[in-house]
């Protein structure tokens, strides 16, 4: 509680430092500026995972395939397409007419583009490439027709062209600027194009009027980074942002800010999870009844309750309700310390023992949450220490080289809503985000479910991944927690949307 009311503190004595500047606009009529908590570092579609860069970038880029904020599929840079050979190869027809931000034209060279970088050498270098592994080939038919050769079937294969990787990208530009330059200087067939970009500071956009779905209603479009919470609520209460996107704004702030007739909190369902995962390759978390003792030992709804306002909700696997593959029926696993120090003692863990808990630094509610952990698990018996990193070296270099403590922070979209764009990047062996374990039988698990196309036997191998991983006690799952914007009323027509794929097409400001 002493921490909550410390946090809440610093985040009013910097609002009212930036009191004076209340009346002072984000932009002009017609520019939008938004605060994003962190710098994706690159723009490229093949290097990122990052939700913050889809929050830019879904006004930058288009797929063949979109999806909006209602979840469902609709055409993108293809008008239509039609499933062929058993499943085995999909033809896509190309949109007529449509041109890069360079004025380069946007067609099946393009597209064949794409994919043979995203499949390729480079493509190899990001985290994407796992993802669209089913894609043997795309074949030229003519310029508005191209068909996709499959090693075998993908069931979510058209949702994952409506982002991240799936971007359809100018091969004219690449060739002749170079990945290094493309990656500071994006260009695509969005609704904005890019205008500057200054790393660790902000990225500006401007409407890009041929736009084939038609120019957007904002003349500019302008982000920040700015990764400490109290600093972008400050701005937000000043007036030089207009709209903060998640996981930004502090549950003890919502209050707060509700109670400024300026300001609005909006608030929708979230496929985006959060857990502690174990380092299972050494130290004492490499038991897996010490890891399933951790879990016992921590009161989640507690933390729930207390810290997070009901704002989201427990998770018995690394999936919340959106997600197929989601078992209603998994419950997570009770509270029971007294069970928790049983084990620990079976298990030859000394009273005091140490574990290091890596975390995302700038993220003030999950460092409410985490310290309420540390406090279980120092409750059973364990001396919690919290090591907090700057996000992209916690993402980028600890996790990957596997060089965490006993725990770590993930937080994890699921932006497919469907569990296998969690579970295979998260379990699999040699997977980045899977630094530690290496499981056969869940590896086969992983890769029989990704070519059935019955939903039904697909969705019961999902939910015995989930419990298999559960039972393995691979990470402390936490909760699910909902999509939380800031916004300034002078924002009209803003939709929040569950994934951060913001498309601000149709917002106006005032």
């Amino acid at each position: 509680m002493f921490l909550r009311k410390r946090v809440w503190a610093a985040l009013m004595l910097a609002a009212l430092v930036a009191g004076p500047l209340a009346t002072t606009p984000a932009g002009a009529a017609g520019t939008m500026t938004v605060s994003s908590p962190q710098d994706p570092g690159s723009w490229d579609p093949i290097d990122t995972f990052l939700v913050n860069w889809a929050s830019v970038a879904t006004n930058i880029y288009d797929g063949l395939t979109y999806r909006g904020p209602d979840a469902k599929l609709v055409p993108g840079l293809a008008t239509s397409w039609e499933e062929l050979d058993g499943g085995l190869r999909i033809r896509f027809h190309l949109r007529e007419g449509v041109v890069f931000h360079n004025g380069e034209p946007c067609n099946a060279e393009a597209v064949q583009f794409t994919f043979n970088r995203l499949l390729g050498e480079e493509g190899n270098k990001g985290p994407q490439r796992s993802n669209y592994t089913a894609i043997k080939a795309v074949d030229i038919i003519d310029a508005k027709t191209v068909d996709f050769q499959l090693n075998k079937p993908d069931p979510v294969l058209l949702t994952k062209l409506a982002g991240y990787g799936a971007m359809i990208v100018p091969p004219k530009y690449i060739q002749e600027k170079g990945d290094a330059h493309f990656n500071a200087n994006p260009v695509g067939t969005g609704p904005f194009k890019f205008v500057s970009y200054e790393p660790k500071v902000g990225i500006k956009l401007e409407a890009f009027p041929e736009h084939w779905g038609g120019a957007p209603k904002l003349d500019k479009l302008e982000y920040r980074f700015i990764s400490e919470p109290s600093t972008a609520v400050a701005e937000l209460q000043a007036g030089r942002v207009d709209l903060v996107i998640p996981p930004t704004i502090p549950i003890a702030m919502i209050s707060t800010i509700k109670s400024d007739p300026r300001l609005d909190i909006v608030t929708t369902a979230s496929p985006t999870v959060y857990a502690l995962r174990f380092n299972t390759g050494n130290g004492i978390t490499a038991k897996q009844e010490v890891r399933t003792a951790m879990i016992l030992g921590v009161d989640r709804q507690a933390i729930i309750d207390s810290v997070l306002g009901g704002q989201a909700a427990p998770i018995a696997s690394f999936q919340g309700k959106l997600s197929f593959g989601n078992d209603p029926q998994m419950q997570p696993l009770p509270y029971d310390p007294e069970k928790a120090k049983a084990l620990l003692k079976e298990a030859g863990v000394a009273p005091g023992a140490t574990v290091q808990i890596d975390i995302r630094g700038n993220d003030a509610t999950f460092n409410e949450v985490v310290q309420a952990v540390a406090s279980y698990l120092q409750a059973i018996g364990l001396n919690a220490t919290i090591k907090p990193y700057e996000t992209n070296v916690l993402l980028n270099d600890i996790i990957p080289a596997g060089k965490t403590g006993e725990m770590f922070q993930q937080s994890w979209g699921g932006w497919t809503l469907d569990f296998d764009n969690t579970a295979y990047l998260m379990y699999h062996t040699g997977e980045k985000w899977n630094p530690y374990d290496s499981d056969k039988e869940l590896d086969a698990m992983l890769e029989s479910q990704r070519s059935i196309t019955d939903r039904a036997e697909r969705e019961k191998i999902l939910q015995s991944i989930a419990r298999y991983a559960a039972e393995r006690a691979l990470e402390m799952p936490l909760y699910n927690l909902n999509a939380i914007f800031g916004v300034n009323k002078r924002v009209k027509n803003f939709t929040p949307v569950p994934d951060s794929r913001l498309r601000l097409t149709e917002v106006t400001v005032e």
